[in-house]
């Protein structure tokens, strides 16, 4: 069983189930005391729909957990595909509702950086690093934000959805804004950043070494959704199951045609 990576985690005394479906993978994990009691991955996009409430059930019997006994449902709230991040989100509130728990939603992007950071990676000695998450939003765009682990875990820019050459830009003149003291040694790009490697390599001359870049491409995990929903709700923090919806961050293609076309007419 493997430990959390974040000593909070440990304080929240039951169990939580933690799903998402916001990227290819979808991943459901049930977190206690501290570490992960079950998880289960499958990276088959087109079929969260069908999967997703059996591997729910699999993994709640796997980790001896039953409703009655849960803590919280974590649920990843996108940004990322459209109809996949709807899937966990409609799951999540019905289930919350029906059985009575609280419901966290959380930021997928957020989840994606926080998997990425490591043992360690969020403890308050370690050397300033940039996490940034990317999920392709086609047409050159990207879904990102950006985090920093080292000195402890901070937001340093709100989830969207950008330009990624124009992202590469910001990221770069951030960097180049900062003291020697503040500036982080090193800018990982995490989550699935194929498509935009180029962008990344321009960023990469322009530090011209004073700032190490690496690529890293990761997969979700439902752990890193627990942990984030762990820390809400033990802050007392939930979401009503009624009003919870996704973030969205742009309209679906068909949407946005079809509003273009009202407009116009």
């Amino acid at each position: 069983m493997r430990r959390m990576t974040n000593i909070a985690s440990a304080g929240f005394g039951k169990p939580v189930l933690a799903l998402d479906t916001s990227t290819s993978a979808l991943c459901v994990a049930v977190v206690g005391e501290g570490r992960v009691l079950a998880d289960d991955r499958s990276i088959v996009e087109r079929s969260h729909s069908v999967l997703a409430v059996p591997m729910v059930k699999d993994v709640l019997a796997a980790a001896g957990v039953t409703p009655d006994k849960l803590g919280g449902i974590a649920v990843g709230c996108g940004p990322g595909s459209y109809t996949g991040v709807r899937i966990a989100v409609t799951i999540a509130k019905t289930l919350a509702w029906a059985w009575g728990v609280p419901l966290a939603g959380v930021s997928s992007l957020e989840a994606l950086a926080l998997g990425a950071a490591g043992d360690g990676g969020t403890e308050a000695d370690s050397a300033p690093e940039w996490i940034v998450p990317l999920m392709d939003a086609r047409r050159g765009q990207v879904y990102t934000a950006r985090f920093a682990s080292g000195g402890g875990w901070r937001r340093l820019a709100a989830d969207g959805i950008r330009l990624m050459r124009e992202w590469a830009d910001e990221l770069a003149e951030q960097a180049e804004s900062q003291g020697e003291r503040e500036r982080p040694r090193r800018i990982r790009f995490v989550g699935d950043p194929s498509l935009h490697l180029a962008s990344i390599e321009q960023l990469g001359e322009r530090l011209n070494g004073r700032v190490r870049i690496e690529v890293c491409p990761t997969v979700m995990e439902g752990r890193s959704i627990a942990e984030l929903g762990i820390r809400r709700l033990a802050a007392g923090e939930a979401d009503d199951p009624h009003a919870l919806v996704p973030n969205y961050t742009q309209l679906a293609e068909a949407e946005a045609k079809l509003l273009a076309g009202r407009q116009e007419g």
